[in-house]
């Protein structure tokens, strides 16, 4: 294995773009390429991929997955420098928890996004 890229669903693609862009990712690939209606988006900050993909365009196909914003995960992405991320971000954001060291020694804090995934930023040492 090389690599992890989840494919998150979401509802609103252009409210996720504008967040994610706020976060420091750089969108790299579209379906379509062009245009306002997109389906699909990948986006890329670093080693960090994620990809998104509307709800709609699921239509009937794996119906395993839930049609509802968030899940029963968090993701979890350590990055240099917290407290220069963290204060960039802050005030642009919906903030679950505030920066703190944890019992296992990283600082981290905790982000909602506009389609209630959960984002913990960590670092460690």
């Amino acid at each position: 294995m090389e690599t992890l890229s989840p494919n998150i669903f979401v509802h609103d693609m252009k409210a996720t773009i504008t967040l994610y862009q706020l976060l420091g990712f750089q969108l790299t690939m579209t379906v379509p390429e062009t245009g306002d209606d997109l389906v699909w988006a990948m986006m890329v900050n670093e080693k960090v991929t994620f990809m998104f993909q509307t709800f709609a365009s699921l239509g009937d196909e794996l119906p395993q997955i839930s049609r509802q914003n968030g899940a029963s995960l968090l993701l979890y992405i350590n990055v240099k420098d917290i407290k220069a991320f963290f204060e960039q971000v802050k005030d642009k954001v919906t903030v679950l928890k505030g920066l703190e060291t944890t019992f296992y020694g990283a600082t981290e804090f905790s982000i909602v996004d506009n389609n209630n995934y959960v984002l913990t930023f960590a670092q460690h040492g």
